[in-house]
């Protein structure tokens, strides 16, 4: 049974807000009593959160699908939806988000970091939110929006200060566990350890973490054996530790090219030629180990390494590798710079920007207008009730879309779409719009609510339209 995962394909969608709610109030001797429609609640947004108690994306692994809750929908005598709840996923510390084409969305590192995967939708607002002097009795509510919904890969990078290295079987899960307390499983044979394991060491005042790497052979960079599975584990460390068997059973081998091989996976999987690094002799307890470490050890220290001589079994020579480690972990913490304070970037929009684009396309023949504002507009009109429409259409004329349209050349019928190509709602295009969306600007006005003229205003009114009707019948010549 699988119980480490490190990189998952995660499916999230968050919530839909609620729509709002077209009401007009109502009680005894006041049968008009005024639009009253609640707005629609918020959808829950879907959240990562980093718990430094979870070492895992196995959960994930099992039930990729995750959405959170929809927002409640608006109700009469003004009682707005309940908003939807957030959906809390916890992540190991380490954890990288990318989207599907590989883009890295955030790097999470820290306890409590959070990035919000999916953002939830806004709610409708009510007819009572939309009245105004002009529309005073709006017969029609704004849909909520649908919640965001994507595809997320989410990649585990060990947070730790020392990696071990080195071919299977070379004495990294043993070395681990005489160094932490950590208990690997520890056999004879290669591929023991199958997940990178985790232990916290204290040397002195200086408190680091290290991890032994899963079994690294040639070809590991590109997919031979474990290696890629877990090579991303060494790019966080600030020290790489190359353990190397100096009592190896196979004839073909000698620690040297062991030495060798590893830093050509490492050097070819990319990013860590800045990681200091360390050699650790393993297994001197064994004659023909002692021999052979004495015999390589000068060899390696030409090449520029400091060598230590070890047995995990015998428990030689630690201390003095524990707090040489100390130190590099150490003087890598000192060079880190700060973590700088948030800070708050604020980028004034320019002053020609309209917030909306206007593009031809030519494979759709179609003018297609993009922009924050056009585009959720549009997902919160209910195309059933000719009053919403008119309420799009006030708005998009209001904002310039239909200014932009005529300078960009757009002529009656021709089609215009707004949205992206696979989500958009296209219609064709009459200038004449122009002016009916300021005609439909005044519907949702009840005269019923108005107060009553005078009888003088009255009167005068009657005069008037009796006297248009009797010039228009003196004009009129039918021959």
């Amino acid at each position: 049974m699988t119980t480490f995962v490190d990189r998952v394909e995660l499916h999230v969608a968050a919530g839909n807000g609620g729509h709002g709610c077209a009401s007009v109030h109502r009680e005894k001797f006041k049968p008009l009593g005024g639009p009253d429609g609640g707005n629609g609640g918020r959808g829950g947004d879907v959240i990562l959160v980093v718990d430094q108690a979870i070492t895992t994306l196995l959960d994930y692994h099992h039930s990729p699908h995750r959405k959170a809750t929809n927002g409640q929908p608006g109700a009469g005598d003004n009682r707005s939806g309940k908003d939807g709840q957030d959906l809390v996923l916890t992540v190991p510390d380490g954890t990288v988000v990318l989207d599907k084409d590989g883009n890295v969305l955030a790097d999470l590192v820290g306890q409590g970091t959070t990035f919000v995967a999916g953002q939830g939708g806004r709610g409708g607002l009510g007819n009572a939110a939309l009245s105004s002097a002009r529309r005073k009795a709006p017969g029609f509510a704004l849909l909520g929006e649908p919640g965001e919904a994507r595809d997320i890969v989410l990649e585990l990078k060990t947070v730790a200060d020392v990696a071990l290295v080195g071919y299977p079987s070379a004495g990294k899960s043993s070395l681990i566990s005489v160094l932490s307390a950590a208990k690997p499983k520890i056999a004879d044979y290669p591929f023991t350890t199958l997940v990178p394991n985790l232990g916290v060491v204290t040397a002195g005042s200086t408190v680091y973490t290290i991890a032994d790497v899963p079994g690294l052979i040639p070809g590991a960079s590109q997919g031979r054996g474990l290696g890629l599975e877990f090579l991303r584990h060494v790019e966080r460390c600030s020290v790489l530790v190359h353990v190397l068997d100096t009592a190896t059973l196979e004839s073909d081998r000698d620690p040297v090219t062991d030495l060798d091989i590893i830093e050509e996976e490492l050097r070819q999987y990319g990013g860590l030629e800045d990681r200091p690094r360390i050699v650790v002799l393993n297994k001197v307890d064994i004659p023909d180990g002692q021999d052979l470490a004495e015999m390589i050890r000068p060899d390696l220290e030409d090449r520029g390494y400091q060598v230590f001589e070890v047995s995990a079994v015998a428990r030689m020579g630690l201390k003095e590798l524990s707090f040489a480690l100390a130190g590099i972990v150490g003087e890598a913490r000192a060079a880190k710079p700060q973590e700088e304070a948030t800070r708050i970037v604020i980028r004034p929009k320019a002053v020609d920007d309209a917030g909306f684009t206007v593009v031809y396309d030519e494979a759709e023949e179609v003018y297609r207008v993009r922009g924050e504002k056009p585009e959720r507009w549009v997902r919160q009109t209910d195309f059933n009730n000719d009053e919403a429409v008119g309420y799009l259409a006030d708005r998009l004329n209001r904002l310039g879309v239909e200014d932009r349209l005529m300078k960009a050349g757009a002529r009656a019928g021709d089609g215009v779409a707004i949205g992206s190509l696979e989500n958009a709602v296209v219609f064709d295009w009459e200038p004449s719009m122009m002016a009916g969306a300021e005609m439909l600007g005044r519907r949702g006005e009840d005269h019923r609510l108005e107060a009553p003229r005078p009888a003088a205003q009255r009167r005068r009114d009657r005069d008037a339209e009796r006297d248009d009707a009797q010039r228009e019948y003196d004009e009129f010549d039918p021959f």
